[in-house]
């Protein structure tokens, strides 16, 4: 008995020092590196998820992942979203970018891809031969190329939405306004009564992309995604509609007097979120984490006796559908192609994908799950809550397409465009001739 219980211990030990060396396991089968046996400091920088604090998820994360490998050091640094891009574009340019950054969906993603690994080998070794699977096909959809793939996904969410206190709406009289003819009826009476239409943050470009293009998702979703993808004119009918109605909502006062001169974060959410003083705003499904963030001001507001709030799709063309859903990795985490500590760094990107997602997810509800096999179980989730986030479930069966804008030509333009149509400066159909033409002149080149 005394030798097989011998015999156990080593094999016990041998696995140990296995599950401890996993980097060197990667290094023996790729030819990479060798064993790290000294401290190993990898940079971390992200905009996303948010840093409100010590009690933020991904300093939980980071302590975590370094008690389980006490050789790698996480130096994290937090970039505010409004200068992320061009803070890490600067700093990966100069050969001192961090080895490990999260990456917007759309443009920049392709736009960096000078600075990004190629990470087929990693994600096999971690994940298997069929390493895809174990990622949502939606997650995956945009981060694939001929080339290979150049990061993984760290949530999904839904674009395209919009937030009611329902309490409030019910306090003027008036229940949820999920279609057009709605907004305008419920726009004219909270007017009327000193109070916020529905509130957009439209100083921010990807706010005003992300509204626009579930309203022409709505109108007409082939016909969108035909003209991102230069297939079609954006002076369609259906397209310089959705152009028509943007403005209009300037116009006709459904979105705020000073809405250019607001932004999301934190103008108008903090008067929804922390301080419950409007009824209505545009936002997406990250916005969940309303119901666990630990501040005073939210929980006053959320658990209040009587609070009811509701995430919800609009119908835009009054056809008595919602197709107004988009859906998007919300995080892409890349790898820095000269790192020299690449094996750690993504040693830390897989741990975030697994264990760290079930914190952002099923603790703080930050984003829906990236990978197939993790259960939403979302802690102490007040049933007004749980509602929106069974919302947010449906929204994924409903989806009409991607968010954002893949090409930096089409997004630079098409956020000028929306600018001068809320500004009054141009009309729909010249909105839509001004897509057309820069877009030829470009292709002309």
């Amino acid at each position: 008995m005394k030798k097989r219980y011998s015999i156990c211990m080593v094999a016990i030990l041998f696995m140990i020092s296995i599950t401890g060396c996993r980097i060197g396991a990667l290094s023996d089968k790729q030819n990479t590196t060798a064993d790290i046996k000294e401290k190993t400091a990898v940079v971390f920088k992200t905009w996303n998820p948010t840093d409100f604090g010590p009690d933020s998820p991904i300093h939980h994360i980071i302590e975590d992942f370094e008690q389980q490998y006490p050789h790698i050091d996480i130096q994290y640094e937090y970039i505010d979203s409004r200068s992320y891009i061009n803070q890490i574009k600067v700093e990966l340019m100069g050969g001192e970018g961090a080895d490990v950054y999260g990456m917007p969906t759309g443009m920049n993603y392709k736009a960096f891809r000078d600075y990004e690994e190629e990470l087929t080998k990693y994600c096999k070794h971690y994940w298997g031969e069929n390493w895809e699977e174990h990622f949502v096909e939606k997650a995956m959809e945009k981060l694939k190329s001929k080339e290979g793939i150049y990061g993984i996904p760290l949530g999904i969410t839904y674009a395209g939405s919009a937030w009611a206190d329902v309490s409030m709406l019910n306090s003027y009289g008036l229940s949820i306004p999920d279609s057009y003819s709605k907004l305008s009826k419920a726009a004219k009476i909270l007017r009327e009564n000193g109070q916020y239409p529905l509130a957009i943050g439209a100083k921010d470009a990807w706010i005003n992309i992300d509204t626009w293009m579930s309203i022409a998702a709505d109108i007409n979703t082939d016909k969108l995604y035909a003209a991102l993808n230069g297939k079609v004119s954006f002076c369609e009918e259906e397209l310089v509609e959705s152009f028509r109605i943007w403005q209009e909502c300037f116009q006709a006062g459904i979105f705020q007097d000073n809405a250019l001169e607001m932004t999301l974060y934190n103008d108008v959410n903090d008067l929804f979120q922390k301080e419950g003083k409007i009824p209505l705003m545009l936002n997406g499904s990250w916005a969940l984490n309303m119901y666990t963030l630990s501040d005073k001001q939210t929980r006053e507001v959320f658990d209040k006796k009587g609070a009811n709030h509701q995430i919800y799709a609009i119908d835009w063309n009054e056809d008595g559908k919602y197709n107004s859903i988009t859906v998007s990795t919300d995080v892409i985490l890349c790898l820095n192609k000269d790192s020299k500590v690449k094996e750690a760094a993504f040693l830390f990107m897989q741990y975030l994908v697994d264990e760290g997602q079930k914190i952002l997810v099923n603790e703080y509800m930050e984003y829906m799950p990236s990978t197939t096999d993790m259960k939403l179980q979302v802690k102490g989730l007040s049933e007004n809550g749980r509602k929106c986030m069974e919302t947010v479930q449906e929204f994924a069966n409903t989806t009409v397409g991607m968010r954002g804008i893949e090409d930096a030509l089409y997004e630079n333009i098409l956020t000028e465009v929306l600018e001068k149509l809320a500004r009054f400066e141009i009309e729909p159909k010249e909105a839509a001739e001004l897509m057309d033409e820069v877009i030829r002149a470009n292709e002309n080149k």
